[in-house]
């Protein structure tokens, strides 16, 4: 029996949109990855883009267990000296910018490099229920 290996004429492309309010981060983001990567398929194949497109809709209501969103610190530098800056996760999620997040923790379960680069951009991250791919269809 000879080993499937997926071609780039087999790969047929699904939109799919999650509703995050209420679902716990790390569980939401390991399930969009696994359908990003393209691993719920049984043609998946390592080297190849054989995921789908994921929408995820409601970032802002993600949750966080424990005590995450309090001692969870984000830590950037200005570039200045002494310019070192922290953030919460709570903050974070409550602030300007909450798909972020889940950007975040989808991108670091996906693999490092060209293939996952190109996988992220399948993802698409809306803080509100609002979305701009109606015309795609997506599936819930």
């Amino acid at each position: 029996m000879k080993t499937y290996s997926a071609t780039p004429k087999d790969i047929d492309r699904r939109w799919y949109i999650v509703d995050a309010e209420g679902m716990v981060l790390g569980r939401l983001a390991s399930e969009v990855a696994k359908i990003i990567r393209g691993k719920h398929k049984p043609m998946y194949t390592p080297h190849m883009d054989t995921g789908d497109f994921v929408i995820v809709i409601n970032a802002s209501k993600v949750q966080v267990t424990g005590r995450k969103a309090e001692r969870e610190v984000f830590y950037w530098h200005t570039g200045h000296p002494g310019g070192i800056k922290g953030e919460t996760l709570g903050k974070r999620l409550e602030g300007r910018f909450p798909e972020r997040i889940v950007e975040k923790a989808v991108e670091r379960m996906l693999p490092r490099g060209p293939l996952g680069r190109r996988q992220l951009g399948h993802l698409f991250v809306y803080a509100g229920p609002a979305h701009k791919q109606e015309a795609q269809q997506p599936k819930t």
